[in-house]
């Protein structure tokens, strides 16, 4: 399995993904999905403020350059993201959103987490609706929901420009 950056092991029993949904190309996001689906409702926005905390600081180029960042407009926060693939060709997705928006934040750090040192095809790979198989849909509002899906659109694109370049 993958290794979680920056999250306490809970120690909780993992949920069978009886959604039918389809798996995930990457272990961690795999993970991240059976954490939410092995809680309760109420327990699963706890664990999206978790990750709402732990997004990841953006890296000082992007904070002295932030123009370097796009928007994801169809978000209703204003979230900003940028994607780089290393001399390794790893993924990485830098993302910032306001505090005052931790569904925003959690979105942003579940994609930043979850997608982080993939290679581009395990990135392109991820389903666009991985989104609405976490298990927020009563939880969170369809709004909401779609602009996760937004974000990682806007990544994947972001990724498809970078290796046409």
């Amino acid at each position: 399995m993958g290794q979680r950056r920056g999250r306490a092991d809970r120690g909780r029993q993992r949920a069978r993904n009886c959604t039918g949904a389809a798996p995930v190309s990457t272990d961690l996001l795999n993970e991240i999905r059976e954490d939410f689906l092995a809680l309760e409702q109420k327990d699963r926005l706890l664990l999206l403020l978790e990750f709402a905390n732990e997004l990841p600081e953006l890296p000082q180029k992007f904070q002295d350059h932030p123009d370097l960042l796009e928007r994801v407009v169809e978000c209703q926060s204003p979230v900003f993201i940028f994607v780089e693939v290393d001399a390794d060709g790893a993924f990485h997705l830098h993302a910032t959103a306001p505090r005052e928006s931790p569904t925003t934040r959690g979105f942003a750090s579940i994609l930043a987490q979850g997608l982080d040192g993939l290679s581009a095809e395990e990135v392109l790979a991820v389903p666009d609706d991985y989104s609405q198989s976490i298990g927020l849909s009563e939880a969170v509002s369809p709004l909401r929901l779609r602009g996760m899906s937004a974000m990682l659109g806007r990544a994947k694109r972001q990724l498809r420009d970078r290796l046409a370049a």
